[in-house]
């Protein structure tokens, strides 16, 4: 009895270990966003997870239903019973694919982050390439739809300009930011935070920090089922979303420079008009009233003066942000002979 006893307490004892014991780190992580794609994702399912066995990484895909009003959710649950290696994030209602994004790197494990469509317009067996590419020493391998299966004008033409504005306004070059096939190092990706239509921007975002990005063609297929959630719109959104990511590239640290510059030039056209409105009276006799100058002279001294205030403002705001969650203005990419000390950013 008391060898009984003993053997069940070892037993006990081994599996209080066995679960203390740390789980080996992925290797990879697929993040899918997915919204009304209930055609799609058996297909998907079939080509990924065919490719992710080959490759011989211990693996996971997260697939994160963007509140689908069919029966995306179901199917994934469906095939989530026989791959243990596919997890759900459903979320409550449609929040768009940059929070779909967002969700999944904050639910992911894996060293590398591989993000994909869930329409079958990229293609799994283009994930090998990326990860070959990525052993290279790159930390941001972006996917390049060369020959692209989408409408000539409207959607390929408009991509085209809008990734040469965003090219040359970043200061990254890459043919196609619209692309969703992107592998990424996960400490690149996780301490972003993407909001509105960023994730498009996520490159940008890593280049900004340090990160070496490259390019490769991949593969592009035509829509089989359903039709594409965008619309000309986005081209909107997405001009918006870039000037707040210049801005936090440019002047998140230091909003004074923005809103004090404005500022200081608008006071500067204050006090041009002002002298110049003086001595066409002094001078030439003109009457004040009979000019547009004193209208424009108070209204460039308030732009300036409340411009001034604001960068005061947003100076003192930001200041909270980093000190509330004991953030520094800085990124170590890592640290020789210095013990006891975090990486910051």
């Amino acid at each position: 009895m008391e060898s009984l006893q003993k053997q069940v307490t070892d037993a006990r004892k081994s599996v209080r270990r066995a679960s203390a014991m740390p789980k080996p780190a992925l290797q990879l992580s697929v993040i899918i966003p997915i919204y009304n794609e209930e055609d799609s994702i058996a297909v998907l399912c079939e080509r990924l997870f065919a490719v992710m066995d080959r490759l011989g990484r211990t693996f996971e895909v997260i697939c994160v239903n963007d509140g689908s009003r069919d029966r995306s959710l179901q199917v994934l649950r469906e095939h989530a019973v026989l791959r243990p290696e596919l997890k759900i994030v459903s979320f409550r209602r449609n929040f768009g694919q940059t929070a779909a994004m967002m969700a999944g790197i904050d639910h992911s494990s894996g060293d590398v982050i591989i993000s994909l469509d869930a329409d079958l317009q990229n293609d799994p067996d283009d994930i090998p390439m990326l990860l070959d590419k990525m052993s290279e020493g790159y930390d941001v391998v972006s996917g390049w739809r060369k020959n692209r299966q989408d409408a000539a004008i409207r959607r390929n033409l408009v991509s085209r300009m809008a990734n040469r504005i965003i090219s040359t306004i970043s200061g990254v070059h890459l043919h196609d930011y619209g692309c969703t096939l992107k592998a990424y190092h996960h400490d690149v990706v996780k301490g972003i935070r993407l909001y509105g239509e960023m994730h498009r921007f996520i490159p940008i975002y890593a280049s900004w920090m340090g990160a070496r990005v490259c390019e490769i063609p991949v593969r592009h297929h035509a829509r089989k089922y359903g039709k594409s959630k965008y619309g000309l719109e986005r081209i909107f959104k997405v001009i918006l979303d870039l000037i707040v990511v210049k801005y936090l590239d440019r002047y998140s640290v230091k909003p004074i420079y923005l809103f004090g510059g404005f500022g200081m030039a608008s006071l500067a056209v204050s006090l041009v008009s002002g002298f110049y409105m003086i001595w066409l009276k002094l001078a030439e006799g003109v009457s004040m009233i009979l000019t547009p100058l004193p209208s424009l002279t108070a209204m460039t001294f308030l732009i300036g003066i409340m411009s001034i205030l604001l960068g005061l403002l947003a100076e003192m705001l930001v200041r909270t942000y980093f000190e509330s969650q004991n953030r520094t203005s800085y990124l170590v990419r890592e640290t020789f002979n210095l013990d006891d000390v975090d990486d910051a950013g």
